[in-house]
């Protein structure tokens, strides 16, 4: 059956706009519109039919009245008055579409008035449509053998989307869109969906005793008690909101996600620099940040506490990276005092025997309330020693991710294996812990 016969045959079962009859045939020819070659096969059919009627052929009238009512042609509707014929009376709407095509422009206007206020680069329409419509244009498909067809969603998507491509000069990109403007043509509805603003960087954390992320107070969880002075934290800052804070007012977020790889201890510096981090911005409005300047800003807010560099807009695939390397190496300083005088000999026999040594370590007793008692096993790549005093030495460690310091000096309890103290058989403690180095490969940059 030919595309003509094929199109006639499904107008005179329902009545279709030239979107949704050209739609049937989108992938035939090229660099036309649906409606355009739906109202081109309505004028061929349109002139076949009058060539017959010129005859006095009844299929040629047949045709063209069909045409009139459920194609909607203006042309059929005038070649019937010239025959002088009865024009019958077209009041149907279309089949499959319900004439929704014919509110694009109005659902463009509120997609453009919904993104106002947004700052963005790239955007993506998605499409909603009612279960019912979908399966009546699965149904006509298989009546009517449809194999060259467009789906009506894809095509109301995609003409959306070029209409305010060309109306704002804003990106299509089906992968990481900054917006997705979700609209119902039959609801008429538009609604906004806002991905995420990530920004890299690094963080040095320059004093003792303030936590990565926000720790909340362990007797109230968050909502405020007399034991956390009604603050809901157990610490008033940490890294995550020093850095995330002026980041979420720049970009008049909703809230923020901090990310990073790995994390030091509370009473630990981070030094070096710095460990690399990612804010996640949910819902920003705005996008296009001066992050050279937010990162003065965030300096000075937290001076001589924490401080960040290389600020640079990135992806959520970084924040995917960033976790696959907290188990990258790093480098720490500890000074460590130990109960009993050592000797240089001792110091070099700590080196020797932990440098390129594997160690076993179950959970420690003091995250034992967090973590799964389990026994992990890290590398260590390197140990120098150096004596302060009689007593106390600093130790430089390079290891692999993950090693619990403070208990590789101590030996918690013979739950580290070995342990500074296990190979002198003189107990050590940890005194002062600085995280000097985390050696991963730079996260990844995403220009604006």
């Amino acid at each position: 059956m030919n595309v003509l016969e094929n199109a006639l045959q499904m107008l005179e079962a329902h009545a279709l706009c030239d979107h949704c009859l050209g739609r049937q045939f989108a992938l035939l020819g090229y660099s036309i519109e649906n409606s355009e070659r739906g109202k081109a096969v309505k004028l061929s059919l349109t002139l076949h039919a009058s060539a017959l009627a010129q005859f006095k052929d009844s299929e040629g009238l047949k045709s063209l009245k069909i045409l009139a009512i459920n194609g909607f042609s203006r042309e059929a509707a005038e070649t019937i008055r010239h025959l002088k014929k009865r024009v019958p009376k077209n009041v149907q709407q279309c089949f499959l579409c319900e004439d929704r095509f014919q509110l694009l422009d109005g659902l463009v206007h509120k997609a453009l008035a919904e993104t106002a206020s947004y700052e963005y680069t790239t955007f993506l329409v998605g499409v909603e449509l009612p279960v019912a419509v979908e399966e009546r244009e699965d149904e006509f498909k298989a009546a009517f053998n449809v194999s060259y067809g467009e789906s009506i969603r894809h095509e109301f998507g995609r003409l959306l989307g070029k209409s305010v491509e060309a109306q704002t000069g804003k990106t299509v990109d089906y992968r990481k869109p900054d917006l997705v403007i979700i609209v119902n043509p039959f609801t008429e509805s538009v609604k906004l969906q806002v991905n995420p603003l990530f920004v890299a960087g690094r963080y040095r954390k320059l004093v003792r005793d303030i936590p990565q992320s926000k720790w909340f107070c362990s007797s109230c969880r968050g909502r405020g008690c007399e034991k956390c002075g009604w603050t809901g934290k157990l610490y008033p800052e940490s890294v995550e909101e020093l850095v995330s804070k002026p980041l979420l007012e720049a970009a008049e977020g909703e809230k923020t996600a901090f990310h990073a790889s790995g994390r030091e201890d509370i009473d630990a510096r981070m030094l070096g620099s710095g460990r690399p981090f990612v804010v996640e911005v949910s819902k920003p409005r705005l996008r296009f940040l001066d992050l050279r300047e937010l990162k003065e800003v965030i300096n000075v807010a937290a001076k001589d506490k924490v401080e960040v560099s290389n600020l640079r807009f990135t992806n959520k695939d970084v924040v995917r990276r960033l976790k696959k390397a907290e188990s990258a190496q790093k480098e720490y300083r500890v000074l460590v005092e130990f109960e009993h005088e050592v000797s240089e000999g001792d110091l070099c026999l700590v080196a020797e025997k932990l440098s390129n040594a594997s160690i076993k370590q179950q959970t420690p007793l003091r995250v034992l309330h967090r973590r799964a008692d389990l026994t992990r096993e890290k590398y260590i790549y390197e140990v120098k020693v150096k004596k302060v005093s009689p007593k106390k030495a600093e130790m430089q460690i390079r290891c692999q991710g993950g090693l619990y310091v403070k208990e590789l000096v101590s030996g918690d309890e013979g739950r580290t294996v070995p342990s500074v103290s296990e190979l002198l058989g003189n107990r050590a403690k940890p005194l002062k812990l600085d995280v000097l180095n985390v050696i991963v490969d730079e996260v990844g940059e995403v220009k604006k």
